[in-house]
C-alpha cells in the first residue's frame, strides 16, 4: 500500500533555501516536507493538487505552501513543454527575524497563512515570476535579498485564493498517511475508470459504509462527489488543451456527453463548450 512521502530536502552548506527546478511530469509524487516551499510553473494547463483542494491553472501558476501541507507535483501529466521554479526553505528560515522584527510583520502573517496554501494570479504573479527567473544569476547574498523582496510583494499582494478551509484535513492527512496516499493514487490512476468504491476501500483494509464514512470526514465530500470533481479537473486541463467536448467526455470515462456537461456545469458554472472556448482562445492569444 502506498503512502505519502515525506520529502528529505537537502539543502547546500551556508545556504538557507534550496532553488531548484524539478523535472517530474511522469510521477505521482503526493508528498509533504517540514520546509516552506514556493512554487512557480509555466505551462499550457495543469492540476494543481495541496491538501484536499484540487483545481486547474492556466499557462503559469505561483503557489506558497507551508510545513507539512500535503501536495502533488505540480508538473504531473504536463503534455506539453513546460519550466518549473521552485525555492523550499529551511525551517529556520531568517531565524527568529520573520516573528520579532517589526519589519517583517506582513511576511510573518504570509508564513502562518501558507500553511492553508496560497495561491497568487494577475500583476503578482507577473512580477514574482520575474524576480524568480532572476535569482539563478544572483550572488547567494542577492538571492536571498531578493527572495525577502519577493515575500514582501506577496505578503502586500490582494491577488490570493487560499486554497484549504482548515487544517483539519491536513492534520488528518499526515496522521493517516498510509491510507490518504492508496486513496488518491488510486483515484488519480482510474478516475476514466468509473473508480469503485467497493475496491478502493478493501485496499485500505475498511467496509465500505466504513469507508465512506471516513472519506467524507476526511475530504468534506463523498467518493463520488471527489471523483466527479476530479474528473472534472482533468477535463479542463484537456479543453485547455483545445481537445474537444466529446473526445474530454469519452477521455475522462464518461459515456454520456449530456451528463458530462450537466455535470461539469454544476461543478464549474458554465459548460464545457464555452470554458473550452474562452480558456483556449486566451491561451492562443497570449
Amino acid at each position: 500500500m502506498n503512502e505519502i512521502q515525506l520529502e528529505k530536502v537537502d539543502f547546500e552548506p551556508g545556504k538557507s533555501f534550496k532553488l531548484f527546478s524539478p523535472r517530474l511530469r511522469n510521477t505521482f509524487l503526493w508528498h509533504y516536507h517540514p520546509e516552506f516551499e514556493l512554487v512557480y510553473v509555466e505551462a499550457d494547463a495543469g492540476i494543481r493538487h495541496v491538501g484536499t483542494h484540487i483545481s486547474t491553472y492556466t499557462q503559469s501558476d505561483l503557489v506558497f505552501i507551508g510545513g507539512n501541507l500535503p501536495h502533488l507535483n505540480f508538473d504531473y501529466r504536463l503534455r506539453s513543454d513546460y519550466h518549473q521554479i521552485v525555492i523550499q526553505l529551511r525551517t529556520d528560515f531568517l531565524g527568529t527575524a520573520v516573528g520579532l522584527a517589526p519589519e517583517f510583520s506582513l511576511i510573518s502573517k504570509l508564513f502562518k497563512a501558507a500553511e492553508y496554501g496560497i495561491a497568487f494570479s494577475g500583476e503578482t504573479k507577473r512580477i514574482v515570476a520575474q524576480k524568480l527567473k532572476e535569482l539563478s544569476s544572483l550572488s547567494s547574498l542577492d538571492q536571498l535579498l531578493q527572495l525577502i523582496n519577493i515575500f514582501q510583494r506577496l505578503a502586500c499582494s490582494t491577488e490570493t485564493e487560499t486554497l484549504n478551509d482548515n487544517l483539519n484535513s491536513k492534520n488528518f492527512i499526515l496522521k493517516d498517511k498510509i491510507r490518504m496516499g492508496a486513496i488518491y493514487e488510486y483515484i488519480d490512476a482510474n478516475y476514466h475508470k468509473k473508480p469503485d468504491v467497493n475496491v478502493v476501500a478493501q485496499k485500505v483494509n475498511l467496509t465500505t459504509p466504513a469507508f465512506c464514512r471516513y472519506f467524507k470526514r476526511q475530504n468534506n465530500m463523498t467518493f463520488t462527489e471527489f471523483v466527479n470533481q476530479y474528473r472534472v479537473e482533468r477535463a479542463k486541463n484537456l479543453l485547455m488543451q483545445n481537445h474537444n467536448v466529446s473526445e474530454t467526455c469519452y477521455a475522462i470515462g464518461f459515456d454520456s456527453i449530456s451528463y458530462f456537461n450537466k455535470l461539469f456545469k454544476q461543478i464549474t458554472g458554465e459548460n464545457p463548450s464555452d470554458f473550452r472556448r474562452s480558456r483556449y482562445a486566451g491561451i492562443s492569444q497570449s
